[in-house]
Protein backbone atom coordinates (compact mmCIF):
# COMPACT_ATOMS: atom_id res chain seq x y z
CA UNK A 1 0.00 0.00 0.00
CA UNK A 2 2.86 2.37 0.82
CA UNK A 3 4.33 2.01 -2.67
CA UNK A 4 0.97 2.79 -4.26
CA UNK A 5 0.45 5.88 -2.08
CA UNK A 6 4.00 7.09 -2.74
CA UNK A 7 3.60 6.52 -6.49
CA UNK A 8 0.37 8.52 -6.59
CA UNK A 9 1.97 11.26 -4.48
CA UNK A 10 5.01 11.56 -6.76
CA UNK A 11 2.93 11.41 -9.97
CA UNK A 12 0.51 14.01 -8.65
CA UNK A 13 3.43 16.24 -7.68
CA UNK A 14 4.93 16.05 -11.15
CA UNK A 15 1.71 16.24 -13.14
CA UNK A 16 0.03 18.93 -11.04
CA UNK A 17 2.68 21.18 -9.53
CA UNK A 18 4.79 21.15 -12.71
CA UNK A 19 2.10 22.70 -14.92
CA UNK A 20 1.30 25.31 -12.27
CA UNK A 21 4.98 26.25 -12.03
CA UNK A 22 5.33 26.57 -15.80
CA UNK A 23 2.03 28.37 -16.42
CA UNK A 24 2.55 30.80 -13.54
CA UNK A 25 6.09 31.52 -14.75
CA UNK A 26 4.91 32.27 -18.29
CA UNK A 27 1.91 34.38 -17.25
CA UNK A 28 3.74 37.69 -16.55
CA UNK A 29 5.32 37.69 -20.02
CA UNK A 30 2.03 37.17 -21.82
CA UNK A 31 0.00 39.57 -19.70
CA UNK A 32 2.58 42.33 -20.42
CA UNK A 33 2.03 41.75 -24.13
CA UNK A 34 -1.76 41.51 -23.81
CA UNK A 35 -2.32 45.19 -24.54
CA UNK A 36 -0.44 44.90 -27.84
CA UNK A 37 -1.64 41.52 -29.02
CA UNK A 38 -4.98 39.75 -28.73
CA UNK A 39 -3.30 36.36 -28.89
CA UNK A 40 -1.17 37.21 -25.85
CA UNK A 41 -4.29 38.19 -23.91
CA UNK A 42 -5.81 34.82 -24.77
CA UNK A 43 -2.62 33.05 -23.76
CA UNK A 44 -2.53 34.90 -20.43
CA UNK A 45 -6.14 33.93 -19.74
CA UNK A 46 -5.39 30.30 -20.61
CA UNK A 47 -2.33 30.27 -18.34
CA UNK A 48 -4.47 31.65 -15.49
CA UNK A 49 -7.09 28.93 -16.06
CA UNK A 50 -4.35 26.29 -16.01
CA UNK A 51 -3.02 27.62 -12.70
CA UNK A 52 -6.48 27.73 -11.12
CA UNK A 53 -7.62 24.35 -12.39
CA UNK A 54 -4.46 22.54 -11.44
CA UNK A 55 -4.45 24.27 -8.03
CA UNK A 56 -7.76 22.58 -7.24
CA UNK A 57 -6.46 19.16 -8.32
CA UNK A 58 -3.22 19.94 -6.46
CA UNK A 59 -4.91 19.19 -3.15
CA UNK A 60 -4.16 15.54 -4.01
CA UNK A 61 -0.42 16.13 -3.53
CA UNK A 62 -0.44 16.82 0.24
CA UNK A 63 -3.30 14.37 0.81
CA UNK A 64 -1.34 11.47 -0.67
CA UNK A 65 1.86 12.80 0.89
CA UNK A 66 0.34 12.72 4.36
CA UNK A 67 -1.10 9.26 3.74
CA UNK A 68 2.32 8.04 2.63
CA UNK A 69 4.00 9.64 5.65
CA UNK A 70 1.50 7.97 7.96
CA UNK A 71 2.13 4.58 6.34
CA UNK A 72 5.89 5.06 6.73
CA UNK A 73 5.53 6.32 10.30
CA UNK A 74 7.47 9.53 9.59
CA UNK A 75 4.83 12.19 10.30
CA UNK A 76 6.87 13.57 13.20
CA UNK A 77 10.20 13.67 11.33
CA UNK A 78 11.58 17.19 10.99
CA UNK A 79 12.16 16.88 7.22
CA UNK A 80 8.49 16.02 6.69
CA UNK A 81 7.21 18.71 9.05
CA UNK A 82 9.43 21.25 7.26
CA UNK A 83 8.07 20.04 3.91
CA UNK A 84 4.50 20.39 5.14
CA UNK A 85 5.16 23.94 6.35
CA UNK A 86 6.84 24.91 3.05
CA UNK A 87 4.04 23.29 1.04
CA UNK A 88 1.48 25.26 3.08
CA UNK A 89 3.36 28.50 2.42
CA UNK A 90 3.56 27.72 -1.31
CA UNK A 91 -0.17 26.93 -1.40
CA UNK A 92 -0.97 30.18 0.42
CA UNK A 93 1.16 32.18 -2.02
CA UNK A 94 -0.62 30.55 -4.94
CA UNK A 95 -4.14 30.93 -3.54
CA UNK A 96 -3.79 34.34 -1.90
CA UNK A 97 -1.36 36.18 -4.16
CA UNK A 98 -0.61 34.55 -7.51
CA UNK A 99 -4.12 33.57 -8.62
CA UNK A 100 -5.77 36.83 -7.47
CA UNK A 101 -2.86 38.79 -8.97
CA UNK A 102 -3.31 37.05 -12.29
CA UNK A 103 -7.06 37.70 -12.20
CA UNK A 104 -6.53 41.38 -11.47
CA UNK A 105 -3.94 41.71 -14.23
CA UNK A 106 -6.25 40.07 -16.77
CA UNK A 107 -9.03 42.49 -15.81
CA UNK A 108 -6.80 45.58 -15.92
CA UNK A 109 -4.97 44.58 -19.11
CA UNK A 110 -8.29 44.57 -20.94
CA UNK A 111 -9.17 47.94 -19.43
CA UNK A 112 -6.05 49.55 -20.87
CA UNK A 113 -3.98 49.96 -17.71
CA UNK A 114 -0.86 52.09 -18.10
CA UNK A 115 2.13 50.11 -19.38
CA UNK A 116 4.28 51.03 -16.37
CA UNK A 117 1.65 49.85 -13.92
CA UNK A 118 1.20 46.58 -15.82
CA UNK A 119 4.95 46.08 -15.96
CA UNK A 120 5.36 46.61 -12.20
CA UNK A 121 2.48 44.27 -11.40
CA UNK A 122 3.90 41.64 -13.76
CA UNK A 123 7.33 41.95 -12.12
CA UNK A 124 5.78 41.53 -8.67
CA UNK A 125 3.84 38.50 -9.87
CA UNK A 126 6.99 37.04 -11.44
CA UNK A 127 8.80 37.45 -8.11
CA UNK A 128 5.98 35.72 -6.19
CA UNK A 129 6.01 32.92 -8.74
CA UNK A 130 9.76 32.58 -8.28
CA UNK A 131 9.27 32.20 -4.53
CA UNK A 132 6.49 29.63 -5.14
CA UNK A 133 8.77 27.65 -7.45
CA UNK A 134 11.72 27.88 -5.06
CA UNK A 135 9.61 26.56 -2.19
CA UNK A 136 8.64 23.56 -4.29
CA UNK A 137 12.25 22.96 -5.25
CA UNK A 138 13.23 22.91 -1.56
CA UNK A 139 10.37 20.49 -0.80
CA UNK A 140 11.56 18.16 -3.57
CA UNK A 141 15.10 18.21 -2.17
CA UNK A 142 13.76 17.49 1.33
CA UNK A 143 11.73 14.58 -0.04
CA UNK A 144 14.84 13.09 -1.66
CA UNK A 145 17.47 13.83 0.99
CA UNK A 146 15.24 13.35 4.07
CA UNK A 147 17.66 14.71 6.68
CA UNK A 148 17.80 12.50 9.74
CA UNK A 149 15.91 9.72 7.96
CA UNK A 150 16.80 6.16 8.84
CA UNK A 151 15.47 4.75 5.55
CA UNK A 152 18.98 4.52 4.13
CA UNK A 153 18.43 6.92 1.25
Amino acid sequence: MTKLLLSIHVLASILVVGPIAVAASLFPRYVRLAGEDGRSAGAAALLHRICGGYAIVGVAVPVFGLATGAQLGVLTDIWLITSIVLTSIAAAILALAILPGQEKMIETSGAGAPAGETSRAAARLAGLTGVFNLLWAVVVVLMIVRPGSTTGA
